[in-house]
């Protein structure tokens, strides 16, 4: 009984890091999103081209999801400052 068995291969730092960013990105800092997306979406490319273990690609989706989510936040954000601030200084401006 000799058997031979096949490595495991672990997932790149790579897709790890984005997986971390885009948990950041939800829980307190949505400015890290955009570099979640960017980082999990290069992984991806890098497995698809055969340049990084497929075992990581779960963790690269997950951080490339999470990164968009955040990157949303951050625009809906944007668009409430802007949006409610701009409806303020209206308001003085007009005093009403």
């Amino acid at each position: 009984m000799n058997e031979q068995v096949a490595p495991v291969q672990a997932s790149s730092n790579k897709g790890t890091i984005a997986l971390v960013l885009g948990i950041v990105s939800i829980v307190c800092c949505a400015f890290v999103g955009p570099v979640a997306w960017i980082l999990g979406k290069q992984e991806l490319n890098a497995i698809a081209a055969g340049q990084a273990p497929a075992a990581g690609e779960g963790v690269a989706k997950a951080g490339m999801i999470l990164g968009i989510i955040g990157t949303i936040l951050i625009a809906f954000g944007f668009l409430w400052v802007v949006f409610w601030g701009g409806l303020a200084v209206v308001q003085g401006a007009f005093g009403g």
